[in-house]
């Protein structure tokens, strides 16, 4: 039995070890985990992060999983420079991250190709700040030790665009999480390199810490949209103090009705619709009443807008033409957006069916952005 950093987190000695031989290799390690729906990649990588940051004053986090993040809300890739331990391992929180792209989907299955050049482009971000470069035996000097967590979709394409991460990235240790149904498990071995054994990569396998009386795994089964619900408005919280009364999804919901949005100017911004082709002549029609990727267009061939936060647009107003937009990205930094990316994030339900709330899409107060 491992000792717990939280009362209702269960850390096993096999995770114990594999954690404390991740944190104390040579040199600053970058760890992948992957593994089945539900194995805890999750938790071991928060625990992981804990450890490192025993050795390390911060750790960088490259998130993969589009639909359940570990900082962000859902439908964003993004790496985040990680400072503080967190202290209790059941309660997610989110941060801002360094870089971020708004894949727009919880999954990569509607667009793999894109899904991977959004990886690549993250990783080659913290390849240029956080790693140096020799032209000796070490080509690859690590300053910053990185965890990259991975979604749990790892059988059919999933596995191809998993094995494309792990070549990708070249990782110093990838943590193989296996449950006991072994036909949701990944292969055996460095499936990754079609048989050629690498020595330069730790591979640790380990089970999943969910156990039932005979020892075999128990997925624990969560509300995935629920989850990624909870995480919207908490992200939304965020365009209030943390001393405001809102506590409840009514309390929430009535705030945001009445939240003052910024005016944004149409002509001002470009808009991208991800995974689809829309018609010039129905883009407004889509885009009321949708969470937005709020970003900064690229110049290049590589087409890929760094993106700042969310934003729900509430409004469209073709007279004046201008959109009116909630978001708790800061101004200094909305005065760089000038790019919408929709995609298929949803406002939650539960916020649109509040009894006696007010419309929660227009306002007649308004803040100039322009």
């Amino acid at each position: 039995m491992g000792s717990s950093p939280s009362p209702t987190i269960y850390i096993p000695e096999q995770w114990l070890e594999a954690t404390e031989s991740i944190a104390y290799s040579t040199m600053p390690p970058i760890a992948l985990i992957c593994g089945a729906k539900n194995c805890g990649k999750t938790t071991f990588s928060r625990h992981l992060l804990n450890v490192l940051l025993h050795k390390y004053s911060e750790v960088a986090y490259l998130d993969t999983d589009v639909g359940q993040p570990e900082f962000t809300p859902p439908g964003f890739l993004s790496l985040t420079i990680v400072h503080e331990v967190t202290p209790d391992l059941t309660i997610p929180c989110l941060k801002t991250p360094e870089r971020c792209l708004f894949f727009g989907d919880i999954s990569s299955k509607r667009d793999p190709s894109t899904y991977l050049s959004y990886v690549f482009a993250i990783y080659d971000y913290y390849q240029k700040e956080y790693c140096g470069s020799d032209m000796g035996e070490n080509p690859r000097r690590i300053k910053l030790p990185l965890i990259v967590n991975t979604p749990g979709w790892v059988k059919g394409v999933g596995y191809d665009v998993l094995v494309d991460m792990l070549k990708y990235i070249c990782p110093t240790h990838v943590v193989k999480i296996s449950i006991s149904a072994e036909s949701k498990n990944l292969p055996a071995g460095e499936f990754w390199l079609d048989g050629e054994h690498d020595g330069t990569i730790n591979l640790i396998d380990i089970n999943s810490a969910h156990q039932d009386s005979l020892n075999r795994s128990v997925l624990v089964q969560k509300d995935a949209r629920l989850l990624r619900d909870l995480r919207i408005m908490a992200y939304f919280r965020q365009c209030f103090s943390s001393d405001s009364n809102i506590s409840t999804i009514k309390e929430l919901a009535h705030a945001l009705a009445s939240h003052c949005p910024y005016e944004v100017p149409i002509a001002s911004i470009k808009i991208r619709h991800l995974h689809c082709e829309v018609p010039s002549s129905e883009i407004f029609y889509g885009l009321n009443a949708t969470i937005v990727g709020l970003a900064v267009d690229s110049v290049g061939s590589e087409n890929l807008p760094w993106c700042l936060g969310l934003g729900i647009v509430k409004g469209i107003d073709s007279v004046k033409g201008v959109l009116y937009v909630i978001t708790p990205v800061p101004h200094s930094s909305l005065e760089k957006v000038n790019l919408l990316l929709q995609g298929y994030i949803q406002i939650p339900a539960c916020l649109l069916q509040v009894q006696g709330c007010i419309s929660p899409y227009m306002s007649a107060n308004t803040l100039i952005t322009s």
